[in-house]
């Protein structure tokens, strides 16, 4: 294992972060970091939004499911799927172009995500923890509005980051999935319900839960994150934030 691999296996989030501000030049690395990722056609169809507002972060903070830890953290990023850029560029250069679909939302998707992940990395690798915040998709209309963010440019994700007290270094990294249960050859495999259960379970005992039951644990995850309100909250703005791309010709 070398120590790029090493470092992946061990990176887990963190949510409790030394007052301890991190340095402009670390900042720079770990941006410089996130260039290099891959990008459809080098096109890099992302913004990166820096908050450095208190106020804002607070707003933030209220609006992504009520995470206080969001507000303290000392960077707090916002990848951003940007398709404006480049349309922008295309009526600058006379090409006029044709009207944007579900296709360019998604690759420019692909492109904030894929730089936000060597962010991540390459914090971990600087001696930062970091975590995703997903709820940064809900609330459409108040994050448009904080991030004054035009109809082709919407939240990919957010990340905050700063450098970890102990009780994230001394913690445990979860288990993941079996490799059995993700990778399929050639097609995709649905699994049967047995597989799905041993699936789970397997998991729970690699965390040294032994004694789970299946259905009531798989329930309750179910109201907290599947059927929460947080949830339907965010397939709501998600939709409003894709309108603009699929909207009938």
């Amino acid at each position: 294992m070398n120590q790029t691999i090493k470092e992946l296996c061990e990176r887990k989030s963190a949510r409790v972060f030394l007052k301890k501000p991190v340095p402009e030049k670390i900042q720079d690395l770990i941006l410089n970091a996130a260039f290099q990722a891959p990008t459809a056609g080098c096109q890099m169809l992302y913004s990166i939004l820096k908050i450095t507002d208190g106020a804002l972060k607070n707003t933030l903070a209220e609006k992504c499911d009520r995470q206080p830890f969001i507000a303290s953290a000392p960077l707090v990023w916002i990848f951003l799927a940007d398709t404006k850029k480049w349309r922008d560029m295309y009526i600058s250069a006379n090409c006029w172009p044709r009207k944007q679909g579900a296709g360019d939302a998604l690759i420019a998707m692909a492109d904030a995500l894929i730089a936000a992940q060597n962010a991540a990395t390459a914090a971990h690798s600087l001696g930062l923890g970091s975590s995703y915040i997903g709820d940064i998709l809900e609330n459409c209309e108040d994050i448009r509005e904080l991030l004054k963010l035009p109809e082709d440019v919407f939240p990919a994700a957010m990340i905050v980051m700063g450098y970890p007290d102990a009780r994230h270094t001394n913690r445990s990294k979860p288990a993941r999935f079996d490799k059995k249960y993700i990778v399929f050859e050639n097609h995709y495999k649905a699994l049967t319900e047995d597989e799905l259960r041993q699936m789970y379970l397997t998991r729970e005992e690699q965390e040294c839960r032994t004694d789970t039951d299946f259905e009531s644990s798989v329930a309750k995850f179910y109201k907290r994150k599947y059927d929460s309100a947080f949830c339907i909250e965010m397939n709501r703005s998600a939709k409003e934030y894709l309108k603009y791309f699929i909207q009938d010709t």
